[in-house]
């Protein structure tokens, strides 16, 4: 059967099969230092609409499973392939078909990066707003199936804000065109919005249709604060958010994630157990902002520096972006990803320190602190992840549930988190989710295993 397969799949798409050792074992894994067990069938670089269809009439009609994968840059194990299961590439379907800056819309493939897009749509006068951290790297259609974040979602919102519809391939290969190109649309169930964030369970997203923004007029101001404890640098960020002033970013690392990236990037070490919140703000108001924001994190007993130009400011954010290369430096990294109200942020770090103390564990911590969404690492030798970081990861998953949270803001579940989805959800909301991508895909083949516990 397996060689059935694969045979059917060179027959209508012939060298877009590759069966390699290198490219099966690399479509195993992602970011999140997760492998699938066993080796795929095949990866399948669809470089077309045609070529996804192909792909899922082929999977329907044998009942294959299917995994769709862009970049590889997730961290929850979503894109995973394993034994018995064709791994479907959308990395090399990555045009720009369209851009109105007129309407403030772009439609593009799938397999765009974020940095590219948006330097394509610079001459343009027009950008998109989602901002991962890894977004040299991460692609569109992969922002999508995880519903991304980024460093820019205190002001700019994340990807849900900033899509208006998608092309969708069903399980069976038939092509759906969700949504809209119009600001606004009610026409029946909003299966766009489904669709954002369900991690490949749903349908295959060949096309979207991306809302943009104008470019912002005005300058960046960047700004540093250093607090003597994380607890510290998290009442500020919450007395900012308090303050009703809007900065673009505000992100908080703690001592040990800033120290770390500090010794990768070959810089000055910080003072010992000072956290940093780093924080810019843009538009015609923003050197007025960036004074005021200064004002609060000092009467909050920060200290604070301000970047000098837009160089110096970029710099800055550097160090906020390598903290996932800093914590590779240190061994197997389990990157999590919680989210809490902004106000509960000093109360979950005090969670966070808590769980080191009972479980003797280090856990670097890092926030989008203008949303309140925290991602704490779990740091380990060898690749297979301990059973005292389960243990401390579901305390710090349940405490972050009681604060008011959520088990993901913007990973997503995978394989990951799914034993502790129906905590969040309960019982009768997981099931209704999981009859929800029954509909859609009634025979199991789209990334089975994910998001809902076998």
């Amino acid at each position: 059967m397996t060689a059935d397969v694969v045979a059917q799949l060179r027959a209508e798409l012939g060298a877009r099969v590759d069966t390699s050792p290198a490219a099966l074992d690399a479509a195993r894994a992602d970011k999140s230092g997760h492998a699938a067990e066993g080796v795929p069938l095949a990866v399948v670089h669809a470089a077309s609409v045609a070529d996804v269809q192909a792909v899922m009439r082929i999977a329907s009609a044998t009942g294959t499973p299917v995994v769709p994968r862009g970049a590889g840059t997730g961290l929850a194990g979503g894109a995973n392939t394993g034994g018995g299961e064709i791994s479907l590439s959308l990395r090399a379907m990555d045009r720009l078909i369209e851009v109105r800056p007129d309407d403030l819309l772009a439609v593009v493939e799938p397999g765009i990066l974020n940095a590219e897009l948006n330097a394509l749509l610079e001459p343009h006068g027009v950008w998109w707003a989602p901002d991962p951290a890894s977004r040299a790297i991460s692609t569109v259609g992969g922002n999508i199936a995880t519903g991304a974040g980024g460093l820019l979602c205190a002001k700019y919102g994340v990807v849900r804000d900033a899509v208006l519809g998608v092309d969708l391939v069903l399980a069976d290969g038939r092509l759906m065109h969700l949504g809209h190109r119009s600001v606004k649309g009610v026409t029946g169930l909003d299966l766009t919005s489904l669709v954002i964030g369900s991690e490949g369970t749903l349908g295959i997203v060949v096309g979207a249709t991306l809302k943009l923004r104008r470019l912002i007029a005005g300058e960046r101001v960047t700004l540093t604060a250093l607090f003597d404890g994380v607890r510290a640098a998290a009442v500020a960020s919450a007395a900012v958010t308090a303050s009703a002033l809007q900065p673009a970013i505000m992100e908080l690392m703690d001592a040990t994630s800033l120290a770390a990236v500090h010794r990768l990037l070959s810089l000055p070490a910080p003072p010992v157990g000072a956290a940093q919140l780093t924080i810019q703000t843009d538009g015609p108001v923003a050197a007025d902002e960036a004074r005021a924001i200064a004002d609060v994190l000092t009467a909050a007993g920060g200290r604070v520096s301000v970047a000098a130009d837009d160089a110096e400011g970029e710099e800055l954010l550097a160090v906020r972006r390598a903290m996932h290369p800093a914590m590779e430096t240190l061994g197997t990294a389990l990157i999590e990803d919680v989210s809490v109200p902004r106000s509960a942020l000093p109360d979950m770090f005090d969670e966070i320190a808590r769980i080191e103390r009972r479980f003797d564990l280090v856990i670097p911590t890092v926030a989008h602190a203008g949303d309140g969404n925290l991602h704490p690492n779990f740091v380990f030798e060898g690749p297979e992840v301990p059973p005292v970081v389960w243990q401390a990861a579901e305390e710090l998953f349940h405490a972050a549930l009681r604060l008011g949270g959520t088990l993901t803001g913007e990973h997503g579940i995978g394989v990951l988190k799914r034993r502790w989805l129906a905590d969040e959800l309960g019982d009768d909301q997981w099931r209704l989710q999981r009859d929800i991508a029954r509909v859609f895909d009634p025979l199991g083949i789209l990334n089975p295993g994910k998001v809902f516990a076998p």
